[in-house]
């Protein structure tokens, strides 16, 4: 493999690896916020630490707009980026999503906190159960993901990164309403989405509920 392909192929890898330890100290640095005094001394802290909170969002997100139109543009695509890239996606969301989820209750929004616990609860069950049908339909149908999929993990990078920023900064432009709406929107993708993939694999399902 020429060199330039090797480092071209090893730069798109690393932008999807870097997914995890990037959301990883995200949850630290919330972690730091929660735990840190609310007092006027470290009002100034609390602020630098939200917005690097914020940075690593972002940057994990646009890791994920880049690194397979990369790996497809310099010819460098693989089996490892392949299985990584939607392994990393879920990395995001269980850290992401859960922490989003325990802020709304830290700061008494329980309806709030409801909502993203309900959408949090059914992302992961969507995941497992894709998982599930994906098992039992292994060699006998397409693995890749359809349109509803695909739609389905874009619009939950926004919907994560909007609720941070609104029980972080609560900014006027992002106001409870739209926060709720859209969860609401992330909760229908998520539904439409298990159904997409269920009618797609339904005859694995009848397959494995009629063998022996």
């Amino acid at each position: 493999m020429p060199s330039s392909r090797k480092s071209r192929l090893a730069a798109v890898t690393a932008m999807t690896c870097s997914r995890a330890p990037l959301v990883l100290l995200f949850v630290a640095g919330v972690v730091a916020d929660i735990l840190l005094p609310p007092t006027a001394a470290t009002v100034g802290r609390t602020v630098a630490i939200r917005y690097a909170c914020l940075a690593l969002l972002l940057v994990s997100s646009i890791t994920d707009l880049f690194d397979g139109f990369l790996a497809r543009r310099w010819g460098v695509t693989s089996l490892f980026g392949a299985v990584c890239d939607p392994l990393m996606d879920k990395v995001f969301f269980v850290a992401v999503f859960p922490t989003v989820t325990t802020m709304f209750f830290i700061e008494g929004d329980d309806a709030l906190g409801a909502l993203a616990l309900c959408f949090t609860i059914l992302h992961l069950l969507r995941d497992l159960w894709v998982v599930t049908l994906r098992t039992l339909a292994a060699g006998k149908a397409e693995m890749k993901a359809n349109f509803v999929g695909k739609l389905r993990t874009a619009v939950s990078f926004p919907i994560g990164i909007a609720a941070y920023c609104h029980i972080a900064f609560a900014w006027p432009w992002l106001p409870r309403p739209l926060v709720f709406a859209l969860f609401i929107v992330g909760l229908l993708l998520n539904l439409y989405s298990a159904y997409a993939y269920t009618m797609r694999y339904k005859f694995a399902v009848v397959e494995a509920l009629h063998s022996k």
